[in-house]
């Protein structure tokens, strides 16, 4: 498959159906924009004043025990609750809305102030992901939709810096996974095989967007990709859910993050900062051959530790664009030895 080159052209997202701009011309172009010092604080290894450390106090009262592993506990500030009623949907076709009930948790990685998720042991990640899965099987019984996810760094939003995740549950289904679930049934309808199963087969062909993989994941700039150095997590066995993963896709898994997220680090020699989510099946009932188990991750940094990627003007407006390809992203992330 050949491309145009450094000319102006657009990639459409399968899972999505949106289009992105590619104008890899304009990477030559100065740049005088926005530029912020690189922190260089001390991480404390146990922070008495962190409220996600060991024995912190929350700010609602509870005091968090002395834990060795991971630890979950629900948010003190839920963005959805279990007390709202029937989610049906009220009003017209101007003004139409649906009561949401759900809950969130909070997802410490380890009682270390000072490691993120790559900086942990290879057992200790296995361990987070077996917490990711006993959560989502725990509150599939119950919603419809669990989304897992992290966001790294303060530019992200995280309000901690101790590292953790999130876990969010609801009785609905999300826009976004609502549109995934469209695409890679229709996919499938018309094929008759998965949509990112048949991707990353083909994308393990060429290479030119590979970043790592090893005997049971790849990891990869999509062809589609918005953020400079976006990648996508993919199985390669058939599995639609986090919560069915068997023990070698788990220690799999772990290599894998291990990798991926330090080559982000090595990248600008930073801790890179970034939202990373997993999709898996929706609880609707029904079929979900379809569907396969991915993750995203989207980090905003494009040309050093201290430029990033804005979605503004255009983007905002019109169409998702980007300058550097992700062919040549992929290949400077794969080049990082770690």
């Amino acid at each position: 498959m050949e491309f145009p080159g450094d000319q102006p052209h657009r990639r459409r997202n399968p899972l999505t159906g949106e289009w992105v701009l590619v104008s890899a011309h304009r990477t030559d172009r100065p740049w005088l924009g926005q530029q912020e010092p690189v922190p260089r604080e001390q991480i404390l290894e146990h922070d008495p004043t962190c409220y996600l450390c060991p024995g912190g106090h929350r700010s609602k009262g509870d005091i968090n025990p002395d834990y060795e592993g991971t630890f979950v506990f629900n948010n003190d500030f839920p963005a959805l609750l279990d007390e709202s009623g029937e989610s049906q949907l009220e009003g017209n076709d101007l003004f139409k809305w649906q009561e949401s009930k759900g809950t969130n948790r909070v997802i410490c990685y380890s009682p270390r102030h000072d490691l993120t998720l790559p900086e942990l042991s290879n057992r200790e990640i296995e361990e987070v992901i077996v917490t990711w899965m006993n959560q989502e099987r725990e509150l599939s019984n119950k919603y419809k939709y669990v989304q897992i996810f992290e966001n790294k760094g303060q530019i992200m939003g995280a309000s901690n810096p101790h590292p953790h995740g999130q876990i969010w549950a609801g009785d609905f289904v999300p826009s976004k996974i609502k549109k995934e679930d469209e695409r890679q049934k229709e996919y499938f309808d018309t094929h008759g095989s998965t949509l990112l199963w048949d991707y990353a087969t083909q994308e393990a062909d060429g290479g030119e967007r590979m970043v790592y993989q090893n005997n049971s994941w790849v990891s990869l700039v999509p062809f589609w990709a918005t953020w400079p150095f976006e990648t996508i997590i993919i199985p390669k066995t058939k599995i639609s859910r986090m919560s069915d993963m068997n023990e070698s896709l788990v220690t799999d898994l772990a290599d894998l993050l291990k990798i991926l997220l330090r080559k982000y680090d090595l990248l600008f020699n930073v801790s890179f900062p970034y939202s990373m989510g997993w999709h898996s099946a929706p609880n609707v009932g029904g079929d979900d051959e379809h569907w396969t188990l991915h993750a995203h991750i989207y980090p905003p940094l494009l040309r050093s530790a201290t430029i990033k990627k804005f979605m503004v003007g255009y983007e905002m407006m019109a169409e998702s664009q980007r300058d550097i390809t992700p062919e040549h992203a992929a290949q400077r992330l794969a080049e990082i030895q770690v």
